[in-house]
């Protein structure tokens, strides 16, 4: 199922971190210190106006695509 854009910021405002990788780096979003810039957060988390793949949820942290550092780091 396909998240558009809107749909993607609405999450986000759900959860406390948001953890995307973007390319070879990771990018994370604290959103308990400051709300990132709409543009930022989009540019990060969207592709072609959707969310992109994979995205899970847990608890209150976004994983946005893989990175298998990050996914043994959050999961323990």
């Amino acid at each position: 199922m396909a998240v558009s854009e809107d749909e993607a910021l609405e999450l986000v405002g759900q959860v406390d971190a948001v953890h995307a990788s973007v390319g070879r780096r990771v990018v994370v979003f604290d959103l308990k210190k400051a709300e990132p810039d709409r543009v930022e957060i989009v540019r990060a988390i969207c592709r072609n106006g959707k969310l992109r793949a994979p995205a899970l949820r847990t608890g209150r942290t976004l994983l946005v695509g893989f990175d298998e550092e990050t996914y043994s780091r959050v999961f323990g």
